[in-house]
């Protein structure tokens, strides 16, 4: 971290160029290109229009995609090849027990929105079974029934459905291990680390959550068999569309703070602000923005394959919220650094909103260096607040301390990664759960029962 330090010429130039490489990448006339070319490449070889599904069976995020795969198979034309794989760990994965234990508790709540039947035969999957079920999936692979002997697995598994499990094992036995390897191998060489993801044409989709965006790119290609929506698949974005009152709910007024913990180096978690701070004034909240160092700060391991794809996942979002996010200046290390001990002066000042806004287009959307005095002045003097009163305070470390209190509190809730929505007991992670956030808080606010997780 003390390298990050030396903002030399040496560093500054590598960080530009960093810059530019990314916001090329990003950029949407590139994004297109890559388009162009593979559809070409597709044609030229004549090879159909082929979607590649990976899904994990311990995974309550490929259960809750492959809910819905009978349904886009069948309204698209396309194939849709599915494998049965396990997510790359090591780096990639850098809390896993933690992230075992939070998939379950937001998958329940994702479930019950989306009307999926999730863990109504047992209160936990059948993992008493899982080797040898992972056996007889992998006796099946090449199977033409196997997409939906897959599918009735997670299902028996997700529901918690011991008897259902055991009817799937057999005596044969397979080696899942070589199926298995031999499929994350492919994952990893089209270019992602995750499961319950969808490939198609060089890019990546990740869960129930970004399926739209494939589907908007396949109707665009005049693959849609009717040319209309289909009625289950359009109903993941009614249910996951964000919602808010009209008025401030009575019982709201004795709810605690919404708590954001947030990263200046997250894109998720600038897009995150937005959705937070209209949150909170629906519901007449106070928001609480919880500064925490950056991922790799944390020695936590950021590899480069799952930078790119969070980018440009980050890009698309901000384009379907109309948030801006053209030209990215990295702020990891003395940036973030600057920017979190320019924050809690910001706070004293009654300014914390205007800042991180201000802060989080810099950063995102005009390629400002917050490292350097002139980024991060013209930054808060777009904030309203005095130059030298803020520098003097760059110098203060007490911001430490309370980014240390923050990321414990955080990891206390089950999630090590930002953005989270935090209300009392309730910590959901990530920008897309913002509608569910804001649903709990509605239940909340008519008396209901059970939420608190």
């Amino acid at each position: 971290m003390e390298a990050e330090r030396c903002v030399g010429p040496t560093l500054s130039l590598k960080k530009k160029l960093r810059s530019q490489l990314l916001n090329l990448y990003l950029d949407y006339p590139y994004v297109e290109l890559q388009r162009r070319v593979a559809e070409l490449r597709r044609k030229l070889t004549g090879r159909p229009h082929l979607v590649s599904v990976f899904l994990q069976l311990d995974d309550p995020y490929s259960y809750l995609l492959s809910h819905y795969l009978p349904q886009f198979a069948a309204h698209y034309d396309v194939v849709v090849k599915i494998y049965l794989a396990q997510s790359l760990g090591n780096e990639y994965t850098p809390q896993p027990g933690m992230l075992a234990e939070y998939a379950v508790r937001d998958c329940e709540l994702m479930a019950r929105e989306l009307g999926i039947p999730f863990l109504d035969k047992s209160t936990a999957p059948v993992v008493e079974h899982r080797r040898a079920l992972l056996d007889a999936l992998a006796n099946e692979h090449e199977s033409q029934n196997f997409p939906e002997t897959l599918r009735a697995a997670l299902s028996a598994y997700w529901r918690g459905d011991t008897e259902g499990v055991k009817r799937f094992i057999g005596h044969d036995k397979a080696a899942a291990s070589a199926v298995i390897a031999k499929n994350q191998a492919l994952l990893q060489s089209l270019g992602h680390y995750n499961c319950a993801t969808l490939h198609y044409g060089g890019e990546w989709y990740w869960g129930v959550d970004r399926l739209h965006y494939l589907l908007a790119r396949l109707d665009a290609l005049g693959l849609n068999k009717t040319g209309k929506p289909n009625t289950a698949l359009a109903s993941i974005r009614q249910a996951m569309h964000l919602n808010l009152p009209g008025a401030v709910p009575d019982k709201a007024k004795s709810l605690p703070p919404l708590e954001l913990f947030y990263s200046f180096r997250s894109p998720y978690a600038y897009i995150s602000l937005r959705s937070a701070y209209r949150i909170a004034e629906a519901f007449g909240l106070k928001v609480d923005v919880r500064p925490v160092l950056p991922m790799v700060m944390r020695g936590l391991p950021m590899p480069k394959t799952k930078l790119l794809y969070i980018a440009r996942d980050a890009k698309r979002e901000a384009a379907r919220l109309g948030i801006p996010f053209h030209r990215i200046c990295d702020a990891v290390g003395v940036g973030a650094e600057r920017c979190i001990a320019a924050f809690y002066y910001a706070k004293s000042e009654g300014k914390e909103r205007e800042f991180l806004f201000e802060a989080g287009n810099a950063i995102w959307n005009e390629a400002t260096d917050v490292a350097t005095d002139e980024g991060l002045r013209k930054v808060t003097e777009k904030a309203g607040l005095f130059w030298p009163e803020v520098k003097a305070a760059l110098d203060s470390t007490e911001w430490r301390a309370q980014c240390e209190a923050n990321r414990e509190v955080m990891t206390e809730s089950g999630v090590w990664g930002v953005p989270v929505f935090r209300l009392g007991e309730i910590a959901l992670w990530g920008q897309d759960r913002d509608w569910l956030i804001a649903r709990l808080i509605e239940d909340l606010c008519q008396g209901g029962e059970g939420i608190l997780i």
